[in-house]
């Protein structure tokens, strides 16, 4: 079984209008969810083989925030398309991985994010689904298993929703 987690950014800031899109910060609350996911990841034993995260300022602060806990080990890949692109730009990106990886972190946006994860989460508990079909919040976070066969398969694979993890909830 082969694993994708979503990540969507934290909570990003909006006090500096001059700023554009890509460049706005996490806020401080985003900090603070962040910093309960990485605890979350810690315990949950969450270390994915490759992580792919877009160039904006927000997502890359968020890997910064929850890098010490997903070991040495992994391989980072900053994208512009996961900043750009849709769900299937997304898939894209993940079926380029090599299938030597067991698990892929994308570190994204919505709505392509959330489209991607409702796209390939067709099994699993009804409500955790329809919780996930209407809101992905920032700093949230997506467990889906997948077949175990090739990322380049992601187009045609359909997984299980095993999690759906929001800071918020999180002690």
């Amino acid at each position: 079984m082969k694993h994708l987690y979503l990540l969507r950014h934290g909570k990003s800031s909006w006090d500096d209008p001059s700023l554009g899109d890509a460049e706005r910060p996490l806020a401080p609350r985003g900090v603070r969810g962040l910093a309960r996911m990485r605890k979350y990841l810690r315990k949950a034993d969450i270390r994915p083989d490759v992580v792919i995260c877009s160039p904006a300022r927000r997502t890359r602060q968020t890997l910064s925030e929850i890098e010490p806990a997903l070991g040495r080990d992994v391989t980072v890949r900053i994208e512009p398309q996961v900043y750009a692109g849709d769900a299937a730009a997304l898939a894209g990106l993940v079926s380029e991985t090599m299938d030597s990886a067991s698990s892929i972190m994308l570190i994204g946006h919505n709505p392509s994010l959330q489209d991607l994860a409702v796209s390939l989460a067709i099994d699993g508990n009804e409500a955790l689904l329809a919780r996930l079909a209407e809101k992905f919040p920032t700093g949230a976070l997506a467990v889906i298993a997948l077949p175990r066969h090739g990322w380049r398969d992601l187009g045609e694979a359909r997984g299980t929703l095993e999690e759906l993890i929001l800071p918020r909830e999180l002690a």
